[in-house]
């Protein structure tokens, strides 16, 4: 991955920790392939789901999401628990 990449990601998971309840907005992508539909969202790598139906697939790529945002919150908590991270806002733009 790209370190502007990177920077982006790190900057919304600190963003995440300490703001809840904060609508974020991301871009899915679908494709039909065969008799499936694939999405993945953009920005963050790793969340990507199928599904039978165009309805079925924007269903479970928001659980996806959901659940790799989820993960790598919790993840995030327990490094700053240990108090050995600099934790600090980042702002690009693309």
């Amino acid at each position: 991955m790209e370190e502007k990449g990177k920077e982006k990601i790190n900057w919304f998971f600190s963003k995440m920790l300490y703001h809840k309840n904060m609508s974020y907005k991301f871009t899915a992508i679908y494709k039909k392939s065969g008799k499936w539909y694939l999405g993945w969202v953009e920005e963050i790598s790793g969340v990507n789901t199928q599904g039978k139906t165009l309805k079925e697939v924007k269903e479970n790529l928001k659980e996806a999401l959901l659940l790799i945002l989820q993960t790598n919150k919790l993840v995030s908590k327990k490094e700053i628990a240990k108090g050995k991270v600099i934790r600090e806002s980042l702002s690009v733009n693309l």
